[in-house]
């Protein structure tokens, strides 16, 4: 079972990872791994502190209009290689559709991008926006690089 979702009637923008990894699972919350620059960019695009405690991390999310889950409510995965899944099973999207207006969708990542594209696309119909992925294997993209794109996809929608 993937986390829950992190969303609300003000949420106007989602963010789709593949599947938790590892670390994030150790720490029972999306992007879990001390290198993984999710966080740390979000709170760059935002103006804010990065967030500590799962408490912190989705104040930020909702506090600025998004919403945040994983594509994935189950998998087989080797580690946290997304090439290694097997068995996807896709989230219920109409949870967050119901509840929130979202009307946009970014990946973090290919993995994330192709999964909603083949089972949850059909569900929202919103196109999705594919953005380099903020994990620590994505070595090419520097902080600044990856704030550069983010920015310019996310901007429009935080609140």
């Amino acid at each position: 079972m993937s986390f829950e979702p992190v969303y609300g009637p003000g949420s106007r923008a989602l963010i789709l990872g593949s599947w938790p990894s590892p670390k994030s699972w150790e720490q029972g919350f999306y992007y879990g791994h001390p290198r993984n620059r999710f966080w740390p960019l979000l709170a760059r695009l935002c103006g804010c502190e990065t967030p500590g405690t799962v408490e912190e991390k989705s104040a930020l999310i909702l506090t600025h209009g998004l919403a945040l889950w994983d594509v994935l409510e189950s998998c087989t995965i080797e580690g946290a290689q997304d090439a290694t899944i097997r068995d996807p099973v896709p989230v219920d999207l109409k949870r967050v559709l119901a509840v929130s207006p979202i009307e946009a969708v970014f990946c973090n990542g290919a993995a994330a991008y192709e999964l909603y594209g083949r089972f949850l696309q059909p569900v929202s119909g919103i196109e999705a926006v594919k953005l380099p992925s903020t994990s620590p294997a994505n070595a090419a993209w520097k902080p600044d690089k990856l704030a550069e794109a983010w920015g310019k996809a996310l901007g429009p929608f935080l609140g």
